[in-house]
């Protein structure tokens, strides 16, 4: 192979590398959440989690599997759900601001 060709492979799999950690991550944070949000006692959006759950570990998927652009989309909806989910004068604030009530 060139030397180009090499290139064009490694950088390839460093984007490929870090969506699969990106979306791992995003998996990690939503069960986190969820589970936080169960243990206040709080309603939960079990659609989205269980949507997002099942969606992220089908094997059918909008994109090929080593693009996981589409299972971080669908983690971070529900994740925005999840958050909705809280009352906003439960939701923790940015460092420094008052939460809005």
């Amino acid at each position: 192979m060139s030397d180009t060709l090499w290139v064009v492979v490694i950088v390839a799999g460093v984007l490929l590398l870090l969506t699969l950690v990106a979306a791992v991550v995003l998996l990690v944070r939503t069960v986190a959440v969820r589970r936080r949000i169960k243990a206040a006692g709080l309603p939960v959006n079990e659609f989205a989690f269980w949507g997002a759950l099942l969606y992220v570990l089908s094997p059918v998927d909008l994109l090929p599997d080593p693009v996981y652009l589409d299972d971080i989309g669908v983690l971070l909806l529900a994740l925005r759900a999840l958050h909705a989910s809280v009352p906003a004068g439960l939701r923790k604030s940015p460092a420094g601001t008052e939460p809005h009530e």
